[in-house]
């Protein structure tokens, strides 16, 4: 059942107010600005489709390094382990 119409997110860290910004947008809209961007696909069935919360945290760390290119200044505040937890 789909409650809202699809959406993506964009996540962005300001460093001026040291905060992470998620934003819901139209892919519509926003498809124009991701030709030529870097992609970073994610195979579900690399995690046999379960989206458990190793999945989660994973994702979540993966998202702070791709921010971290851009804005070393980040990851001073990181603590999070980089590899699988069992």
């Amino acid at each position: 059942m789909v409650i809202d119409r699809l959406r993506s997110i964009v996540l962005n860290y300001d460093e001026d107010t040291q905060r992470l910004n998620v934003q819901l947008v139209d892919p519509a809209k926003l498809a124009p600005l991701l030709v030529g961007a870097f992609k970073a696909p994610i195979p579900l069935d690399d995690f046999d489709f379960r989206l458990d919360d190793e999945f989660a945290r994973r994702l979540g760390v993966a998202m702070l390094n791709l921010i971290s290119l851009g804005q070393p200044a980040i990851k001073s505040y990181m603590t999070a382990t980089q590899h699988p937890i069992d």
